[in-house]
This record gives C-alpha cells, structure tokens and sequence, in this order.
C-alpha cells in the first residue's frame, strides 16, 4: 500500500459508476476480467492470511442487505451489498454495492469505489477462474440459464479465461434472452437463445445458473444434469433461495468459497450441515484435488465472498494510478493539530 503524505493523506480517491465504466474501456472488457481473476487467485493463494467471516446481513420480507468485511493484516476492506428481487419491477437494480479500502496502520481510508459493475465483473471473474481448475477439459460450450445483470459478464468471464466458444441463452422472460444475446453479439462467441432449460444444456460442459428470484427454486431438476459436467451455481446466495434439487448435490462433488458462509447462503443449505464440501483455496493451492475424472460432476456452490470484493478493490486501485479515472473526496476530517478539530470546525465560519 502507498504511504500517503501529510498533505494528501485526507483525501481519498473516489472511482464512481462513470469512472468504472471508462476502466472497463481503458483497460478492455477481457483483459479487465483476466486481471481480477489472477488478484483473486492470488489472494486465495494466501487465504489462511485473511480474516474471514460470513457476511453481516440485515433481512427483510424484501430482500437483503449486507456487509463483507476482511483484512489481510496490513489492508482492510468491505463491501456494502443488496439483494432485492423485486427491484427489478421498478426498473431499479436488483443488486448494489460499494466498497472501500483502508490502511490498517492508521486506520484511514485510502479507496472508496462503486461496487454495482465492479461486483458483476468480479463475480464473473471468480466463476471463470474456478471453472478453469473444475471444468472438463476442452469445455467449450456454456449454458447461461438466468439471462439477468450477471449473464454477460458470466459469458464474457468463461471466454476470456476458459476459452469458452458458445454460450446457450434461456431466461423464463424471452425479452431478457433477447437483451443479452444483442449485448454479446460482435464479442467473439457463438451466441444461441433457447426456448428452454433443457435445450439450453444440449451439448454444454458447463452449466451456469443464475436466477434472482428469492425462493427455493428447482431450475435443475436431477434428470437435466448429465455425468462430466461443471455446474457454476450463482444465484443462490441468501437464506431461503436456491436452485438445484437437492438430489444433484448428492451426485456432485461441491466446491465453496467459505463454508460456513455458503452453508447458511448456498445451494448446501438444502443438506445436513456435516455433508462434506472442499474449499477453493485448497484446491488452488493444490492441497487437495479438483477435478479427478472426466464423469465426474464439479458443481461451485458459489455465494460471493468478502476476499472476492478485496481482491477487485485491490485491482481497481493498482489500476488507476496514472489515470484520472478517479477523484480526490475530501472525506476525512484532518485538523492541522489532530486534538483540536473543534477549532477547525470554528475557523470554519463563514467570514
């Protein structure tokens, strides 16, 4: 981390919704989504250093809002998150977020960033680099099912970083099949919407779900889900919604970032608490093994965890040094004599 000077230790770099968007750009959407993925491979690299802890949720009738905080000992970080469904109904966002980075030495702030995009590319970036240690060798087709805010950067994710050719679109709502098969068009994949689930899986190795709904939902029944085959389970992140049925957890080997996060918030809260999973970090670290055979079903029962949010904050602040794709907000207090902010406040006064 950059030690701040006295002079700027004040003022804090600021990278908001518009400024985000131009990173994308500036960066490139695909390159942007392979540099998230290698920060949050790294940081799981060294999980054990982390502190780690489910997130601190506040749940409503309709939905959810949270905070995820972590520290590797020398940076702290958190993340502000909501999931409301119904937001969509009212043309607003079903998922927010900003973030926000701090020097543990001194405990000020050194990033604050919006977090709407940056969680729907960090979220794809982490599915991709999970797929590329889970998914069956030479995977090439992907089935989007959930065609919402996530379903392009999901798709963008897998071709940047597994090598992923087509993506097989299905939504229950064909406008939103629609949307994502118009945005992706020109980006390189070979793009199919589909009437179905079931159609929608016809020749895919890797099955991404992703619905918004909250409710305990069976968007895969046992019978849809074939031998060798990665399903990457994103939309179940919140007590009470899920979308597998719970017989293809009993056939798959499950993967999770944090258990005693995705145990509460997952698709595993469907079983006994002392059903087995295999953390990630492990897996990439290479203390356990991931895929063993190509029959083998690898599902990632991913809900998102507070790492994730650290790492891409890290990303975006390594990235924008030399750009002015931020600005300086003068968020904290800082009196010249550090116990007299009431005379600061005084000297304050309008002449």
């Amino acid at each position: 981390m950059t030690t701040l000077t006295p002079s700027e230790k004040a003022l804090v770099p600021f990278v908001s919704v518009d400024n985000m968007m131009k990173l994308v750009h500036h960066i490139g959407i695909e390159p942007m989504l392979r540099g998230l993925a290698e920060y949050i491979e790294a940081d799981f690299r060294r999980w054990e250093l982390f502190d780690k802890t489910p997130r601190v949720a506040s749940h409503s009738a309709e939905g959810v809002i949270e905070l995820m905080p972590t520290s590797d000992g020398e940076v702290y970080g958190f993340k502000y998150v909501n999931g409301h469904p119904k937001n969509t109904a009212d043309g607003l966002q079903t998922v927010t977020a900003f973030g926000l980075l701090a020097n543990v030495g001194n405990g000020y702030p050194v990033l604050l960033s919006e977090m709407t995009v940056l969680t729907a590319l960090r979220t794809a970036a982490t599915s991709a680099m999970v797929a590329k240690y889970l998914a069956p060798k030479g995977a090439d087709t992907m089935a989007m099912i959930g065609n919402g805010a996530q379903s392009e950067f999901q798709s963008m994710a897998m071709k940047a970083i597994c090598g992923i050719k087509t993506v097989r679109l299905y939504d229950t709502d064909p406008a939103a099949t629609a949307k994502a098969a118009r945005n992706l068009s020109g980006l390189g994949l070979d793009v199919v919407a589909c009437t179905s689930a079931e159609e929608s899986m016809e020749g895919a190795q890797i099955i991404t779900t992703c619905t918004a709904d909250k409710q305990y939902a069976t968007i895969l029944t046992d019978n849809m889900v074939g031998a060798g085959v990665h399903i990457n389970a994103i939309g179940g992140d919140c007590p009470g919604k899920t979308e597998l049925a719970p017989a293809i957890l009993h056939r798959a080997d499950i993967f999770v970032e944090y258990p005693e996060q995705t145990r509460i918030e997952g698709e595993i809260q469907q079983l006994d608490a002392d059903h087995p999973v295999t953390q990630m970090w492990e897996v990439i670290n290479g203390t356990v093994k991931g895929r063993t055979s190509p029959e083998q079903i690898t599902l990632f029962d991913s809900v998102g965890f507070a790492i994730e949010d650290f790492s891409a904050l890290r990303y975006v602040r390594d990235n924008i040094n030399g750009t002015d794709l931020f600005i300086d907000l003068d968020l904290l207090a800082d009196p010249d004599d550090p116990r007299d902010l009431f005379g600061m406040v005084q000297r304050a006064a309008p002449a």
